[in-house]
């Protein structure tokens, strides 16, 4: 996302990690930059923080923690190697955690490391967020979402709502074999189902010409 922050994802959720030699205003700067330009995507979020070795009084985590608040985010655990860190993230009621200690080297991430494979249901009021791509096995029912900041490929039903490239990546698509979102997102386009809804068969979502295209599966491998 910056030089400053970067943001995972993975089975257990959104994390945030902050670099620990910049000074807190600019960590600060660049986490209000990134919250105001992907609000579509933070929006409702919670997430796991990782400061570093990072020392953060109280006053200074009360800062971190309001701005996140300010913009519908909420931090629900802690890494950190300052145990004063750890300290006043437990006084504000968030569940923290020592680093990760390595023995040799720290593990390097994939390129799979972006994308999420889940075997699921998304049920009415349940929202799946990722910072990748997302390929889900199984249906989204009416009042579900999926939010991926890449691609998002669902083998059932897609019938909740559904924003791909949420983290301004325009070439994102929507594939699933019965496309049928409530609504449909790609990057900062929108479109919604037609009431008159064609034959079930695989379909591909795509911005083309500056707006949502539909084509069939076959169309689009061409």
């Amino acid at each position: 996302m910056s030089d400053l922050i970067s943001i995972k994802g993975g089975r257990d959720g959104l994390r945030i990690r902050f670099d620990d030699t910049a000074d807190l205003s600019s960590l600060l700067e660049q986490l209000e930059r990134q919250l105001t330009q992907n609000r579509a995507f933070f929006s409702g979020a919670r997430l796991a923080l990782d400061v570093g070795e990072r020392v953060l009084t109280p006053e200074a985590l009360d800062q971190l923690l309001l701005l996140l608040q300010q913009h519908g985010v909420v931090a629900e655990a802690m890494s950190a190697g300052a145990r004063e860190t750890r300290n006043a993230a437990r006084t504000a009621g968030i569940t923290a955690r020592p680093l990760p200690r390595y023995t040799e080297h720290p593990p390097q991430s994939s390129p799979d490391a972006e994308a999420l494979l889940l075997l699921r249901t998304v049920r009415s009021g349940q929202v799946l967020r990722h910072s990748g791509h997302i390929t889900l096995v199984g249906d989204v029912n009416p009042g579900g979402e999926i939010i991926a900041g890449g691609s998002v490929v669902v083998w059932g039903r897609l019938r909740g709502f559904v924003h791909a490239g949420a983290l301004g990546n325009d070439e994102a698509i929507v594939c699933a074999m019965e496309l049928r979102p409530t609504q449909i997102r790609i990057a900062e386009q929108f479109a919604t189902t037609p009431q008159e809804a064609g034959p079930h068969r695989p379909e591909v979502a795509r911005i083309a010409g500056g707006q949502i295209v539909v084509e069939s599966w076959e169309a689009f491998k061409k």
